[in-house]
């Protein structure tokens, strides 16, 4: 008898993996679907954002290109000060004015901020998951902004962990819990998202829990598909 209770309670857990594992993949679909399908995503292979980022009453106009899964450059000015960062592949490398304590001359990237902004690269972390050597993990349903959302735990094949929250209704990202820069957990929050080309993108993106409040980045205009010069990500390149 005792051995029977095992059997059935074996069966009932791999059938319990089975559907959850399943669920997964079945919110992963639903996901793509909304952001404008496998086919659409597949073909982005660069994309060129321009931003402003609200901080302190500035507005500080940005701009990012991104050669996916490759190559990412941001470059902003401050009151006449450039600041880029650029990921180049595992490697990296920045210009910090001195207001920022740096040098205003490129400067290696330190490891852990390359290995945080790697995820520049990948503009759809969902979208082939198992292809790119990710694991998802569904932690259940919970509120965000009052709407329900299912919180997805996605760790990369570097070991990172990001916390995914997808909206019930439209299958979109709505939140992401992240670890800042400077060490501490951080919100993303995704909203008014727009179609481009077939594609959906958020417009609006907060992030809270840094040293310095909560930022805005408000996408003004975003380019798929342009030419991206690979001079961008040279060292030299100012």
């Amino acid at each position: 008898m005792q051995a029977k209770k095992l059997m059935v309670t074996a069966v009932a857990a791999l059938f319990s993996l089975s559907t959850f594992a399943q669920t997964v993949d079945e919110l992963v679909d639903k996901h793509v679907a909304a952001l404008g399908g496998a086919d659409k995503l597949a073909g982005v292979k660069t994309l060129v954002t321009e931003r402003s980022l609200s901080i302190n009453g500035m507005d500080i106009p940005m701009k990012v290109s991104v050669v996916v899964g490759k190559s990412m450059r941001s470059e902003s000015s401050v009151m006449g000060n450039a600041m880029v960062q650029v990921v180049d592949g595992s490697t990296g490398w920045m210009i910090r004015p001195s207001m920022m304590g740096g040098t205003g001359d490129p400067e290696d990237m330190p490891a852990e901020v390359v290995k945080q902004q790697a995820g520049e690269l990948d503009p759809f972390p969902l979208f082939g998951y198992k292809e790119k050597g990710s694991q998802i993990e569904l932690l259940g349903k919970e509120k965000v902004d009052r709407k329900d959302t299912y919180h997805l735990k996605v760790t990369t094949p570097a070991g990172q962990v990001v916390e995914q929250y997808l909206d019930a209704t439209t299958y979109l990202i709505s939140k992401v819990k992240v670890t800042t820069m400077d060490g501490q957990p951080g919100e993303l929050f995704y909203s008014d998202y727009k179609d481009i080309e077939g594609i959906k993108f958020p417009k609006i993106i907060e992030i809270a829990g840094g040293q310095m409040g909560t930022l805005t980045f408000v996408n003004d205009k975003i380019k798929v598909n342009v030419p991206v010069d690979e001079k961008l990500f040279k060292k030299s390149s100012r």
